[in-house]
């Protein structure tokens, strides 16, 4: 087993799930417990900022703004032909804020949503619709079966091979 993955790897093989798959499973938390909501999304330049375009009424959205703990699953589509084991994933965890108009990119950032998600122009007129932008500080990225790798925000482009932890 690989040790590592190299620079541009890494950011390759998070990629080609994040181009393919448009939603994710957002996690926040409730009560103390993590509650899962299928979301749309739009990946930043890295993996370390995901941006969601949330209303204000839906429970994910309250719970962020009393607890901005978050985790953004995304997996690629499960195939009758395909080992589930096989999946590419990536759990991303951070922390979420509301995106305001007067962020210096909130117009780029809206446009590749809107590119991304067209469908969902008339919302961005809805008051209680916001961008929110998640800053992210690790990812857990499965390529299959033992090729499992860890990247952190100080380091976006290191990709260390997951090891258990070694009993002594």
């Amino acid at each position: 087993m690989t040790e590592s993955m190299s620079d541009g790897a890494g950011q390759a093989a998070l990629e080609k799930p994040a181009q393919e798959v448009r939603t994710g499973v957002l996690l926040t938390m409730r009560n103390g417990r993590p509650f899962g909501s299928h979301v749309p999304y739009v990946l930043g330049e890295d993996w370390t900022r995901a941006y969601l375009h949330l209303s204000r009424l839906a429970l994910h959205t309250q719970h962020l703004l009393r607890d901005p703990h978050v985790s953004l699953f995304i997996s690629e589509s499960d195939r009758p032909e395909k080992n589930p084991l096989a999946l590419r994933r990536m759990n991303l965890q951070g922390e979420a804020i509301r995106f305001t108009p007067v962020a210096a990119d909130y117009a780029a950032i809206q446009e590749r949503y809107l590119a991304r998600f067209p469908t969902s122009a008339m919302m961005f007129g809805f008051s209680d619709f916001s961008l929110w932008e998640l800053r992210l500080q690790e990812v857990h990225l499965v390529l299959g079966f033992g090729q499992a790798y860890q990247s952190t925000a100080d380091s976006p482009a290191k990709w260390l091979h997951q090891k258990p932890e070694q009993k002594k």
